[in-house]
């Protein structure tokens, strides 16, 4: 782990935004709690990803079970194919990703099927990162099992789905009947997903527990590629709008043939430059017909739309977009964090969030405790407080105040003095510049929104 990201993960357990999960019980890999103010981050990138997808006319939301029938999963082809290639230390039994392994050691995984992987690792001779030799290499299932009834056999298997997209598939007909949808539409989901990951790595970027965050647009076959094409474009642009992200941080990667999924006729995946290098966190793929073709198969039920214009059935194609919720609060913690030197010796740790998502919004100091101040501060608090997450402190010096809200990234601090009492304004610090401007008790909810409404990163 870099230095950053130790420094990071550190900020984030101190101040409350990640914990351990079951912490003081050893921890358990790959799996992490939110706390006060990791779940308001969270929640609010979420937010923000449910209305750039569904307050809009053509894209309906649902929320669809966890556990859901075997057979869908038959269908999609996760029994049979959602695997990674594994291989153990024969002697601690620790298992590892072979793919990462030989990427560690320089080889271009993209191309490489199983069986060339597995040759590969004969080639080099590749041993353990404790130096002993290494198992046969073998497909390792990714799907946590578990049973629905009172008795354990193989008739009441069931899985913790790996993915939201086939709960969207299966509800297809249901939604566009009950929203009397037409061609082009979208479903969306926010929801938790499971994956039994082999090696989990990089705090929140690949994890056992996660939610994801992923919209399937239904279209004319045949005009998948240019809603391909325009869901690349709003993606793209929801992540330097919505969350603040500079465009220098953000690139295309294509899927070559070698990385396509089974199901994609074509993917682009969106890369942001993590501490740790740059990695995806979002994918945009071209699905064809293959999903809604899959559970009509399997299913024996009929998936096709009658479009009323053509007067005949439809087999739908699917664009889809998928993000994880957990792995996109990762990247606005990494893009947020910095040190700054203020002067000589002098260093601030601060979180750069856009101000739609950070967090806590404001932060009400009064300066003393004393004068009647603590009352004003209060009394601005208790305004402010429906329609912002506030946070008041009166606890120490003004500039430790000051530099504790920069370090959880509250992007404006009020400060109630001696002045407020005789003009009824307050200084209204920004966390970017440290700026200080005197403004109004009346009119600062308006400054704030227009501020909030106005912010650019400061390394954009």
């Amino acid at each position: 782990m870099s230095d950053t990201m130790e420094k990071l993960v550190s900020l984030c357990k101190r101040k409350g935004f990640i914990f351990q999960s079951s912490e003081i019980y050893g921890g358990l890999n790959g799996c992490w709690d939110y706390g006060p103010l990791g779940v308001e981050l969270l929640r609010n990138v979420k937010e923000a990803w449910w209305k750039a997808m569904t307050y809009r006319e053509d894209v309906e939301g649902i929320d669809a079970s966890i556990l859901m029938h075997p057979r869908v999963w038959e269908a999609s082809g996760h029994v049979e194919g959602f695997n990674d290639p594994m291989v153990e230390d024969v002697k601690t039994n620790e298992r590892f990703r072979l793919d990462h392994m030989l990427e560690e050691a320089g080889v271009d995984c993209s191309a490489l099927d199983f069986a060339a992987m597995a040759a590969k690792l004969t080639e080099l001779g590749l041993r353990s990162p404790k130096g002993n030799e290494l198992s046969e290499p073998r497909q390792f299932n990714m799907m946590f099992k578990t049973h629905v009834g009172p008795v354990e056999d193989s008739a009441s298997v069931v899985y913790l789905r790996p993915e939201t997209a086939q709960g969207i598939f299966v509800n297809f007909l249901n939604v566009q009947q009950a929203m009397r949808k037409k061609l082009p539409f979208g479903i969306a989901q926010i929801g938790k997903s499971f994956r039994n990951e082999i090696t989990t790595k990089n705090f929140l970027f690949r994890t056992r527990e996660f939610e994801q965050m992923e919209m399937q647009y239904f279209v004319r076959p045949g005009e998948e590629e240019k809603w391909f094409d325009y869901w690349k474009t709003e993606r793209r642009d929801w992540f330097t709008k919505a969350l603040g992200i500079p465009e220098k941080r953000l690139r295309w990667h294509e899927h070559g043939s070698g990385e396509l999924a089974h199901y994609a006729r074509q993917a682009f995946d969106v890369h942001y430059e993590f501490p740790f290098g740059w990695d995806e966190v979002e994918g945009i793929h071209n699905r064809g017909q293959f999903d809604l073709g899959q559970h009509e198969k399997f299913s024996g039920k009929q998936m096709k739309y009658f479009d009323e214009e053509a007067r005949e059935k439809v087999l739908p194609g699917v664009v889809e977009t998928a993000i994880g919720a957990s792995r996109a609060s990762m990247m606005v913690l990494a893009n947020a964090y910095a040190e700054e030197e203020i002067k000589e010796g002098d260093v601030r740790t601060v979180m750069h969030f856009h101000p739609r998502i950070a967090p806590l919004k404001v932060a009400i100091l009064p300066l003393v405790k004393r004068d009647g101040m603590p009352d004003v501060a209060r009394s601005i608090e208790a305004d402010l407080r429906p329609h912002l997450r506030v946070f008041y402190d009166e606890g120490g010096a003004i500039g430790r105040r000051y530099r504790r809200m920069d370090e959880v990234g509250t992007p404006f601090c009020l400060t109630v003095d001696s002045e407020t009492l005789e003009d009824q304004t307050v200084t209204i610090r920004e966390r970017d510049t440290m700026a200080q401007e005197r403004v109004k008790i009346s009119d600062l909810l308006g400054e704030i929104t227009n501020r909030m409404d106005a912010w650019k990163h400061p390394d954009s």
